[in-house]
């Protein structure tokens, strides 16, 4: 397909600014935050401020320049990722030094882990009496976000959004962190990016907001988004103003959009010419049609074992804080070497969108102990094929999951002993030795498996190859006959026996401590 490009050659790559999202609990900070970031743009005074909100921006300091995605939180951020984009480079957690973490703020962190996305802590209002930006980090710490300053991985700054203080700090530690990621792209090959939003405006129509990625997109390219295409009008940068190129890590505004409207998450890919959009966008149209008719096979309990997968993600919502936690050890160490459980979110009260879509996105169960899940949230599972089990009691929850983690062990195979057969006299014909034998104990299958004794002692494994009961082909002989056997891979004597053993498969189960 004409999106498909060769990997960019190493000297083709170009730095690029790293794509940020805030995300915190509500009331921690984040528009404060945001406001104070837009202040300190050095280029602000100069671009006349952003006079339009296009869900992203960018701010330029001495340092360099940071892309902001200004989105409503996680459930947006999350939302994105479960059409599989993955357009954030780096989290900036709010947490505020006077309310401390909230359960809001552990659902950022769960989403941002998730993602596999570094997370910057920005401890905030620090000018308010009862602040204690050290309590954070001890909370944080327990939530597996290490200050560096306590040898972990994570920074920490300490800041205040409404009087300004440490704003400039935050900038550059956003900056140190995109060092280490070595964030680069090609600029000079054909756009691909992510749709952050689209609207229907008045006066200019489908307008879809971008995130470019890779490459760089020019008025009068061709492209699809989504199920939708079209031929750029006009690019919009974050100051409102027209711009001719916008190139990786840029967030632009693009008109000219036609057919459905883009979906946040969807793709966007500059093409060769306009019958090329078409002729993709009525392909993915195709494919959309057929994934509406079929159904739906996101992971249940009931078929883990047909989803190949090798970590079972769980959500667990509860009614009490005590429950949360013996859940997610219980399920934690139901973990075997061929599957482990992995609790990527346990949070308190009804599941919400929010855990839906972290479902969507992780391709997880929902278990709910004691609570309800919420009915946009229902409407939001039912349509994307989530599975969402509600409990009563602990031990029938952690049973289903047991049951459904034995059904993924791969069943284990043993030998077992069928008969036991005495050779009591030697024929020779056609250069082959037959055994005549006796049948003593249960019965000799024909192909079967073979444990050759003498004196009572094993001397060697073999194959019981020819089985004959007078001069007829036998499959089995029962005990108390007499019957003829051809045996492969040992050199047997008269007066020694054999056991005849045949393979059976039987289901392993979970061992107390797996």
């Amino acid at each position: 397909m004409c999106c498909v490009m060769p990997p960019a050659s190493p000297e083709d790559l170009k730095a690029r600014p790293p794509v940020v999202t805030v995300m915190g609990h509500v009331d921690h900070g984040k528009t404060s935050l945001l406001d104070a970031i837009r202040s300190a743009d050095v280029a602000s005074g100069e671009a006349g401020g952003i006079t339009q909100h296009i869900g992203a921006y960018q701010v330029h300091i001495n340092k360099g320049t940071i892309t902001f995605l200004d989105t409503p939180g996680h459930e947006a951020f999350t939302a994105m990722r479960s059409r599989g984009a993955k357009v954030t480079d780096i989290v900036i957690l709010v947490v505020s030094a006077t309310d401390g973490v909230m359960p809001q703020t552990v659902e950022a962190i769960d989403h941002a882990k998730e993602a596999r996305v570094p997370i910057i802590v920005a401890v905030n209002k620090i000018d308010l009496p009862g602040a204690n930006p050290q309590k954070i980090r001890q909370d944080l710490a327990a939530k597996g976000l290490v200050p560096e300053e306590w040898g972990g991985k994570n920074v920490f700054v300490d800041l205040s959004a409404k009087k300004r203080i440490n704003i400039d700090k935050l900038l550059e530690s956003v900056l140190l962190q995109a060092e280490i990621l070595e964030l680069k792209a090609n600029p000079d090959r054909p756009a691909v990016g992510t749709v952050v939003e689209s609207k229907m405006d008045k006066k200019r129509g489908a307008v879809a907001t971008v995130l470019i990625q890779k490459g760089s997109a020019k008025v009068g390219d061709s492209f699809v988004m989504g199920l939708s295409g079209g031929k750029i009008k006009a690019l919009v940068g974050d100051s409102g103003a027209r711009i001719e190129l916008a190139g990786p890590s840029m967030a632009v505004e693009i008109l000219g959009l036609t057919g459905q409207m883009p979906q946040a998450g969807d793709t966007f890919n500059v093409v060769e010419n306009e019958r090329m959009s078409r002729e993709i966008i009525e392909k993915r149209n195709r494919i959309a049609r057929e994934e509406a008719l079929a159904h739906k096979h996101h992971v249940s309990l009931l078929n883990v074992k047909a989803s190949h997968l090798k970590e079972l993600p769980i959500i667990i919502k509860a009614d009490v804080s005590g429950s949360v936690e013996v859940l997610k050890d219980s399920l934690e160490k139901l973990s075997t070497p061929e599957i482990s459980v992995r609790v990527i979110h346990a949070g308190l009260g009804n599941a919400s969108e929010s855990d839906v879509l972290l479902a969507t996105a992780s391709n997880a169960i929902m278990l709910l102990f004691h609570v309800d899940i919420d009915a946009r949230a229902k409407e939001t599972a039912d349509k994307n094929g989530i599975e969402v089990r509600p409990y009563q009691i602990i031990y029938d929850l952690t049973a289903d999951v047991k049951a459904s983690l034995e059904g993924l062990l791969e069943p284990e195979t043993v030998d077992v002993t069928v008969g036991k057969v005495e050779i009591r006299q030697e024929f020779k014909i056609r250069h082959a030795r037959i055994a005549g034998c006796q049948v003593m104990e249960g019965k000799a299958v024909r192909g079967a498996k073979i444990k050759l004794m003498r004196g009572g002692q094993p001397v060697g494994e073999g194959r019981l190859e020819v089985l004959k009961r007078f001069k007829d082909e036998a499959k089995e002989v029962e005990k108390g006959l007499e019957c003829g056997v051809t045996l492969q891979g040992v050199e047997w004597q008269l007066g020694d026996s054999f056991e005849v053993l045949v393979q059976e498969k039987r289901v392993r189960r979970l061992t107390q401590n797996a």
